[in-house]
């Protein structure tokens, strides 16, 4: 069996030497993001996140990668996302949100650094905040309509839902000029003192999702309650804020 690494810069050399064989001149870069980058991978729980650049013809060879990613699968690293610079640059207006959040964490391993020069236009990223949030509000309600209040199903929800609205969090704080911040908690405190956020309720929130704490059947209806009045009330906030 495959080892899990005990930390991401473990297989950073044999990672890089995999993807170089397999695409020589066409690999641009290789950077990490996710867990790894924030300081918080766990070994045997957190999965290995990185970002491949490749020229326009290495993108149009993605089946060279196939036996390099099924190779790393076996230690819990994703399947890496493959992008070009053009892909990038050009995607700012339509995907601002992500590509701010891999700016705010990311580890530059090989080659090009991509997105240390990138820069947002406020209007971008409000528009899609605000697109966002709404949108998985109603897919939130829905989906808690679905558990029927089974208390493991929405402890489901939860876990899967969470990471998209701190993504959003950092959206919401760089819309406000305030400094990125790459913590869990640290998130939290900022967007809860911009917007009235209620902090207490995601810390709960996000130690359901690690398996820190359990709903009882009694708790699981009134949870969900609260997360989604909250994403509610958040969606107002963005909606009317101006850039």
């Amino acid at each position: 069996m495959a080892k899990t690494p005990a930390k991401p810069e473990d297989i950073f050399e044999d990672f890089i030497t995999d993807y170089q064989n397999a695409y020589g001149d066409d690999l641009l870069g290789i950077i990490l993001y996710g867990s790894g980058a924030r300081g918080e991978y766990i070994p045997k729980k957190s999965d290995i996140n990185f970002m491949v650049i490749l020229s326009e013809n290495g993108i149009n060879n993605l089946g060279k990668a196939m036996p390099v990613v099924s190779k790393w699968h076996k230690r819990r690293v994703s399947t890496p996302l493959f992008l070009t610079k053009t892909y990038i640059e050009s995607s700012l207006d339509t995907f601002p949100i992500e590509f701010l959040n891999f700016k705010i964490a990311y580890r530059l391993v090989y080659g090009e650094d991509v997105l240390g020069a990138l820069a947002f236009d406020k209007k971008f990223v409000r528009l899609q905040a605000e697109r966002e949030l709404k949108g998985k509000l109603l897919q939130l309600r829905e989906n808690f309509l679905e558990t029927e209040g089974n208390k493991h199903d929405v402890q489901s929800l939860i876990s899967r839902s969470l990471p998209t609205f701190f993504s959003l969090f950092q959206s919401i704080l760089f819309l406000q000029d305030k400094e990125p911040v790459s913590q869990k908690e640290q998130i939290l405190t900022a967007v809860s003192q911009e917007t009235g956020l209620n902090k207490e309720l995601f810390v709960e929130l996000i130690a359901i999702k690690e398996g820190r704490k359990k709903l009882t059947k009694h708790e699981a209806i009134p949870v969900m309650q609260r997360y989604i009045e909250e994403i509610r009330k958040l969606s107002i906030y963005v909606d009317q804020m101006e850039t």
